[in-house]
């Protein structure tokens, strides 16, 4: 998922820099965690201090990726979905395709928000780990008030913002979110000489956005050393096992989504088990080594076609899947919130989480281009601000996104392939039930 859309300049992900900006970042949490641990078992009349300038310091570099977040959301919903659109319009087997695509975002970010809080209710922080970690964010903001988050009446009138700009202003995300998407469908409709400067105008808004998270994630060695800083000082050797504790939660969330994708090739596709497990060998390969879906493209056509999949119908919907599709991502997103909800000790309301869910299925339509550590940043905030889940632990768990982007990226080429053995099925394909000899040598 590290890959950004073509003809589309990606924002500088740290894990460019040299293949060891991921681990500046890990090394920077670490470091600073281990230094305010330190810090608050010394003492001293300097600790306040420092710890005060580590929260100003941090709290500066949160607010630059914030910033971004309003128009990065519209900028890439827009262009998305009328990309999407145009896809769409192309066949029957493209319309199929994102058909597949959109309703498996749905399923994926209620399976992302259940499973999470099924995880977290089986395997919950402990109590005194999860009060010092609470202890050690006293510097994050409160969550939304409760008025900020409707009720039953409320929440479907809140659904159609009246000013889109009042909307945008007060980080209501989900009617701004949807008056990005009935925008982008009107626009979609607008004949294509007429529409084009307006796509031009969010293409030039999303690329420059994107420039600046990438002047913004070159400094996340900083930014993150100093919030680990001030959040070690306050829970102490806790937040270690909390971050760990979310890695592995997370990861088993990517497992799971990407379980599906297997029940997909096998009771939807119809692939023989075997069969599809010798042809992910290749895509998996290449997938977790990379964490880039378009460089597993030419091992999944490679491994589509070997299913039986149509040459013709797997060189149109796999680009498509690697351009639209971006399936553990809604699950994932929305699991980071809700674990972030259960650091927090938030209450995610039914209407909040049903809010959260709308804006996750919506949003990663146009967030799927979107290098890891960018996408974890514009893709989780909108989502937790809609839930009224403060965004500010993101910044935290951004250094160890390398280690769940894996899962995603695994997750994504499994799906892409799977979903595009479903389409060809419906399409009418006999798919082979074996792999050729010469693929299983």
């Amino acid at each position: 998922m590290s890959e950004a859309a073509a003809g589309r300049p990606a924002a500088q992900d740290p894990s460019s820099r040299g293949g060891g900006g991921a681990l500046l970042i890990l090394g920077a949490l670490v470091i600073g965690l281990l230094l305010g641990i330190l810090a608050g078992n010394t003492g001293g009349g300097w600790r306040e201090p420092l710890v005060g300038a580590a929260a100003l310091i941090g709290g500066l570099w949160l607010d630059a990726l914030k910033m971004t977040v309003i128009p990065l959301i519209v900028a890439l919903l827009v262009t998305g979905i009328v990309g999407g659109a145009d896809a769409a319009r192309a066949g029957g087997l493209a319309a199929r395709a994102v058909a597949w695509f959109l309703g498996f975002y749905l399923f994926s970010a209620l399976f992302g928000g259940l499973g999470m809080q099924a995880l977290t209710a089986l395997f919950p922080l402990p109590g005194e780990g999860a009060d010092a970690l609470r202890a050690g964010l006293a510097s994050v903001e409160q969550p939304v008030s409760s008025a900020a988050v409707p009720g039953v009446a409320d929440f479907f009138k809140a659904i159609v913002p009246a000013n889109p700009v009042a909307a945008a202003a007060n980080d209501q995300i989900l009617p701004l979110v949807v008056f990005s998407v009935i925008f982008a469908f009107a626009l979609s409709r607008v004949a294509a000489d007429r529409r084009r400067p307006a796509l031009a105008f969010f293409e030039a808004v999303g690329d420059a956005m994107l420039v600046v998270i990438g002047w913004v994630l070159w400094l996340a060695p900083a930014g993150v050393l100093a919030l680990a800083f001030a959040v070690g000082a306050g829970a102490g050797g806790s937040a270690l096992g909390a971050v760990a504790h979310y890695v592995v939660l997370i990861s088993l969330l990517g497992v799971g989504i990407t379980a599906v994708g297997f029940l997909i090739a096998l009771l939807v596709a119809r692939f023989r088990p075997g069969a599809f497990v010798r042809a992910m060998a290749g895509p998996s390969a290449v997938a977790i080594s990379t964490r880039s879906s378009l460089a597993s493209l030419p091992a999944m056509l490679t491994s589509a076609r070997s299913l039986g999949v149509d040459e013709g119908k797997a060189d149109v919907v796999l680009p498509l899947a690697v351009a639209l599709f971006r399936a553990t991502g809604p699950a994932m997103n929305v699991g980071v919130a809700i674990y972030v909800a259960h650091w927090l000790g938030v209450t995610v309301t039914p209407w909040a989480f049903a809010a959260g869910i709308a804006v996750a299925t919506l949003a990663s339509v146009g967030s799927v281009s979107l290098p890891g550590q960018v996408s974890f940043v514009t893709s989780i905030a909108p989502i937790s601000l809609a839930m009224g889940v403060p965004i500010e632990p993101l910044a935290l768990l951004i250094a160890v996104e390398t280690i769940p982007d894996i899962f995603r990226t695994w997750g994504n080429v499994v799906l892409d392939v799977a979903v595009t053995g479903a389409v060809a099925r419906q399409e009418g394909d006999a798919l082979t039930d074996e792999l050729p000899a010469d693929a299983r040598a």
